[in-house]
């Protein structure tokens, strides 16, 4: 290469290269000079804040908290002050113990009214089942009779609707309810009754149904034994079919044999096994459950319906339930 040549290629402007070693493009150039020019900005801003703060802090006034004087009370304001605190107490107790007092009557009320009725549906049961089982004694009372003396074989019409009546038991039974007052005792809401006399007489009366149960526990005893094995042996128990068959369908024997009782129709009838039929002990077993049924009626039926009565008014006195 001659020497004109080479000076001619010093001269030419060299192409700055990138990092990368490729040539930079006029593009290149602009971006690194903007670059370059963002990166002064930079450092303007971050100057100028702090500048900026310096003047500020300057300018900035300072707030002190003033400083507040405690001086005592006079002793009348906190006297005051105490007498509203106890005031305010108070009145929230007494309405506390008014409200609650409220909703106790209004309980007591309602559980009064609920034991009311059903003590005054029993006690128009009660009446009924008594006059029920004072009738029946009479029947057995004829029965007890008619075996110690009359003919087995030749039987009167009346014989054996008075027969059928040892067979008749749940008809004669008095069951009384106890579901308030269950409810009463196991909730522990008797307390919301205040009449002692009341309270006596609730605990009396769970006494009386007690006893009733367990008489009316007796006298199914006697009847499963010996009276349903007397029964089994010498009841002819097709009279009782035909006696169905002869009147209209009812829930009851006893409405059965009061019809028949008014009617002139006639269904025969005998005694079983009339051989080996015992008059004296039949009488003897017949006689004692009649006195079993009268004993029950004139103790813990009776007594029953004295306590129930008294609660009646002892509840129409105290929570006005005279129109219940």
């Amino acid at each position: 290469m001659s020497d004109s040549k080479k000076r001619a290629r010093n001269q030419e402007p060299r192409v700055k290269r990138s990092e990368a070693g490729s040539p930079m493009l006029p593009f290149d150039k602009l971006r690194a000079g903007s670059a370059q020019h963002d990166k002064k900005d930079t450092e303007t801003k971050e100057e100028l804040p702090t500048e900026n703060s310096k003047l500020q802090t300057e300018k900035m006034e300072v707030h002190h908290h003033p400083q507040l004087e405690h001086k005592p009370k006079p002793w009348k304001e906190y006297v005051l002050e105490g007498l509203m605190i106890f005031l305010a107490v108070t009145m929230g107790f007494f309405a506390e113990s008014l409200r609650e007092h409220i909703g106790d009557s209004n309980r007591e009320h309602e559980f009064a009214k609920a034991l009311y009725n059903e003590l005054k549906v029993d006690s128009a049961t009660a009446a009924s089942k008594l006059q029920l089982r004072i009738d029946r004694e009479k029947t057995l009372d004829y029965l007890c009779h008619y075996f110690k003396d009359s003919s087995l074989t030749t039987l009167p019409r009346q014989f054996y609707p008075s027969f059928t009546n040892l067979y008749i038991v749940n008809i004669y039974t008095f069951e009384p309810k106890d579901g308030i007052l269950s409810q009463l005792k196991n909730s522990g809401s008797l307390r919301y009754f205040k009449s002692l006399e009341l309270q006596k007489l609730l605990g009396d009366l769970s006494v009386s149904i007690n006893n009733v149960r367990y008489r009316n526990d007796q006298e199914y005893q006697f009847f499963a034994s010996p009276l349903k094995a007397f029964l089994l042996k010498h009841y002819d128990f097709n009279w009782l079919d035909q006696l169905r068959k002869s009147y209209p369908p009812t829930n009851s024997i006893l409405n059965l044999v009061k019809p028949y009782l008014h009617d002139k129709n006639t269904i025969s009838s005998s005694i079983l096994d009339v051989a080996s039929f015992n008059r004296t002990e039949a009488a003897n077993m017949v006689s004692c459950y009649k006195q079993m049924l009268l004993s029950s009626r004139s103790l813990q039926i009776s007594d029953y319906i004295e306590i129930n009565h008294k609660i009646l008014q002892v509840l129409r006195k105290n929570y006005d339930l005279e129109n219940e």
